[in-house]
C-alpha cells in the first residue's frame, strides 16, 4: 500500500469515526426548527445537542464508568462550537455568575459542578457510598440539577436583556430558546436524544402522582407566552412566563422528593436494600428546588408544644406576633399570628400560645428558624442517615413543602396522590 493510499483511507476512517460519534442511537439527529410544541426563534442547534452528552452520561453511569462519565462531563461529545471547541457540561455547571439561585445559595461558584464531581469521583458526601449512590446522584445531579439551571439560567438572560433593550432572536428571544433546548432538547427518538432531560422527568413524575403531563402542558405553554411577549416586547409577560416555568419546576421536584422519601419508609420497613439508592434520588432531586423554596420554610419552635409553627418566608420578629386574642373582640378566643395573619393550631390554649417567641428570656435560645422546613428535609436525605424506622417521610415531606406550596399558589391537586 503506498504513502498517498494509506493516507486516504486513514482520513476516511477518521471522518466516518466523527459522523459515527454525531449520530448517537440509531442516526444523525434531526434538528428541525422546533421541539415538543415550541419553535425556536433562532438557531439553537449547538445546545440541543448538549442532551446528547446526557444521554451518554446516563447509559455509562448506569454501568458504572467514572472514567467515560468524567471525559464527556468535562471535554463534551456533541456540542461543538464553530471554533472547533466543545460545549461542555462541566463548563457550565462550574461557571460563576450565572442566572440562578444555586451558588449564592450555597456560597460557592459552580455549585452543582462541585455535587457531580464529587459524586463522579467518590469525594466528600460520597466518600465511601456505592456505586449505586453515585449513579443516582450523577444521573440525577446532570439531568435534573444541571439542565435545569441551565434553563433558568437562560430564561433569566433573556429578562436581563430585553430590560437592556436588546429583545430581539439574536438577543433575547436566543437566551429564551435556549432555556427550552436546555429543558427539553431534541425531539428525535431515532438518534436516542430525548427522554435525558428534565421535560421526561416531569412526565414520570406525573405519572407517578396522577397528574399526567399536566406541568409539561404549563411549562410549554409558559415557554411560547414568553418567547410571545419577547416578540411584543411584554416585559410583565415574559416575566410571568418565566414564574410559571418555575413554579411548574417546583411541582415537578417537590412530587420527586416526596416519592423517594416514601420509597425510604417502604425500604426500611421491608428492609429490601433499596433505601440508600432512593435516598440519594431523593437528594439529587430535592437539590433542584431547595435553593428556590427553602426561604419558604422558615418556623417558630413551642416551648409549651415542643413543635413547630411553620411560617412561610419569615423573619425573627414574626415569632413575637402569636397573641391570644378574639376576632374583633367577639367569639372563641384563638391563637393569631398579627403580622402574618393565620391561626395557629385552632382549639389551643392561652399558655401555649405564650410558648412563641423569637428569643427564649432567661435562656437566650432561638424560637425562630429560618429554612426549618428545607433543612429537615435534608437531613432526611442526607447519606449518611441511616433512617428511622417510625418516620412517615412522605408525610414529612409534604408537611414540609406545605408553606412552600401555598407561596407558589401550588394545590393539592396540582401535586397530585402518589399512586
Amino acid at each position: 500500500m503506498n504513502l498517498k493510499m494509506k493516507s486516504t483511507m486513514m482520513t476516511m476512517m477518521f471522518l466516518l469515526s466523527a459522523l459515527a460519534g454525531c449520530a448517537g442511537g440509531d442516526g444523525a439527529v434531526d434538528l428541525d426548527d422546533s421541539d415538543g410544541g415550541y419553535d425556536y426563534a433562532s438557531n439553537v442547534d449547538n445546545h440541543r445537542m448538549l442532551m446528547g452528552d446526557v444521554c451518554d452520561i446516563k447509559d455509562l453511569s448506569g454501568a458504572y464508568d467514572w472514567d467515560g462519565v468524567k471525559d464527556i462531563y468535562e471535554n463534551g461529545e456533541y456540542a461543538e462550537k464553530s471554533d472547533g471547541s466543545y460545549r461542555t457540561l462541566m463548563g457550565f455547571a462550574d461557571a460563576a455568575g450565572k442566572n440562578h439561585a444555586y451558588d449564592d445559595y450555597y456560597g460557592a461558584d459552580g455549585s452543582w459542578n462541585d455535587f457531580v464531581s464529587a459524586a463522579i469521583d467518590g469525594t466528600g458526601p460520597f466518600d465511601g457510598e456505592s456505586d449505586t449512590v453515585r449513579d443516582q446522584a450523577v444521573e440525577k445531579g446532570i439531568q435534573n440539577g444541571v439542565m435545569t439551571a441551565y434553563a433558568i439560567h437562560e430564561l433569566n438572560a433573556a429578562i436581563i436583556k430585553a430590560e437592556a433593550g436588546n429583545w430581539g432572536p439574536d438577543d433575547a428571544q436566543h437566551a429564551w430558546d435556549e432555556g427550552w433546548a436546555f429543558y427539553h432538547g431534541p425531539d428525535d427518538a431515532d438518534a436516542d436524544f430525548d427522554g435525558c432531560g428534565p421535560f421526561a422527568t416531569a412526565a414520570k413524575r406525573g405519572g407517578n402522582f396522577g397528574t399526567g403531563d399536566a406541568t409539561n402542558i404549563a411549562t410549554l405553554a409558559a415557554m411560547n407566552d414568553g418567547l410571545a411577549a419577547l416578540v411584543a416586547e411584554d416585559m410583565q409577560g415574559v416575566i410571568d412566563a418565566r414564574d410559571e416555568v418555575l413554579k411548574n419546576v417546583v411541582i415537578v421536584y417537590s412530587q420527586a422528593s416526596v416519592r423517594y422519601a416514601s420509597k425510604m419508609t417502604v425500604d426500611l420497613d421491608e428492609a429490601n436494600g433499596d433505601y440508600d439508592k432512593h435516598q440519594a434520588e431523593g437528594h439529587a432531586f430535592f437539590r433542584v428546588i431547595e435553593a428556590y423554596v427553602a426561604d419558604y420554610t422558615d418556623a417558630c419552635y413551642n416551648n409549651q408544644t415542643h413543635g413547630m409553627a411553620y411560617l412561610g418566608a419569615g423573619v425573627a420578629s414574626n415569632c413575637d406576633a402569636f397573641v391570644w386574642t378574639q376576632h374583633n373582640g367577639e367569639g372563641d378566643y384563638m391563637c393569631y399570628n398579627t403580622d402574618l395573619h393565620f391561626v395557629y393550631a385552632e382549639g389551643t390554649t392561652e399558655e401555649i400560645c405564650d410558648g412563641f417567641a423569637s428569643v427564649f428570656p432567661g435562656s437566650g435560645m432561638p424560637g425562630y428558624y429560618a429554612d426549618y422546613g428545607a433543612s429537615k428535609i435534608v437531613e432526611i436525605f442526607d447519606l449518611k442517615n441511616d433512617g428511622d424506622t417510625d418516620a412517615d417521610y412522605e408525610a414529612h415531606l409534604r408537611m414540609y413543602l406545605q408553606p412552600v406550596w401555598d407561596a407558589f399558589g401550588i394545590t393539592a391537586d396540582d401535586i397530585g396522590t402518589l399512586q
